[in-house]
């Protein structure tokens, strides 16, 4: 059997980090098994680049803090890269010891995501980062995704019960991280889940993810039947739903901005 050759295929079916491989006796790539789900992004600067980011996740760890560094908009662009490959997504948001009111960073997710899971955590105690275990069944796969900083090391080697990971302090002036991980890596819980660590992302910019968008902004979806034109952009037009709602108070101007952005 013939090596399989990556380089004659395009650049979203090379392997990633969760890939099955079958491999020849040399340990040489012989087929890429069947992908059940896929996450990607396309890369930053200026070469618009698709880069592969994590393969067969079952469900993605969004982390965040409880600090300055927790931003909705990014938030809900990791929602939308979940929903697009129909992976279920939880919200991992740390630093809580050192928060005073949690709610203040939750309740804004609650009330536009009411089904949401969302776990606050230290991710240095085990004990706390143990509730996290419930989507950590034997045979799942999960990634662990969000900016440099908020823990998502800290979280692999509290499940692990290991310093599996290395870690790094944040500066205190803007409650950001440095890298600590650069590159993915791959490790196995005892109870035989899969864990994926992804370096910190500065920025996600999200590609073909229209299915994601909509699962992600169902209100304002829900809305947009209800628009004069049915190619309505949500921006100036007369007779717009969505805008109406947006003027009525009872739909976030943040919201329908992001929704635009992305």
């Amino acid at each position: 059997m013939s090596t399989f050759n990556w380089r004659e295929k395009p650049p979203e079916e090379h392997s990633t980090v969760g890939d099955w491989l079958m491999l020849d006796f040399d340990l040489s790539p012989l087929k890429m098994l069947h992908r059940n789900t896929l996450i990607k992004r396309r890369s930053a600067g200026r070469e618009s680049t698709i880069q592969l980011i994590a393969a067969n996740i079952d469900t993605l760890f969004i982390v965040t803090s409880c600090n300055a560094e927790f931003n909705l908009n990014r938030v809900e662009r990791y929602l939308a890269l979940a929903a697009e490959s129909h992976i279920a997504a939880v919200v991992v948001m740390t630093k809580r010891d050192l928060c005073d009111d949690e709610t203040i960073y939750t309740n804004p997710l609650r009330a536009d995501y009411p089904d949401l899971p969302i776990e606050t955590i230290n991710a240095t105690d085990a004990t706390e980062v143990d509730v996290l275990s419930h989507w950590c069944g034997c045979g799942n796969t999960v990634a662990l995704v969000g900016s440099s900083g908020v823990g998502k090391s800290s979280i692999i080697n509290s499940l692990k019960g290991t310093a599996a990971q290395a870690t790094a302090a944040i500066r205190e002036t803007d409650s950001k991280g440095r890298h600590t991980t650069t590159s993915r890596s791959l490790h196995q819980l005892a109870g035989k889940a899969l864990l994926i660590d992804t370096p910190g992302m500065r920025e996600l910019q999200i590609v073909d993810c229209e299915a994601g968008l909509q699962s992600t902004f169902s209100d304002i979806n829900d809305l947009a039947p209800a628009c004069r034109f049915a190619d309505c952009q949500h921006k100036t037009e007369p007779g717009c739903a969505v805008r109406h709602e947006v003027d009525s108070g009872r739909l976030d101007q943040r919201r329908l901005d992001n929704y635009h952005k992305l």
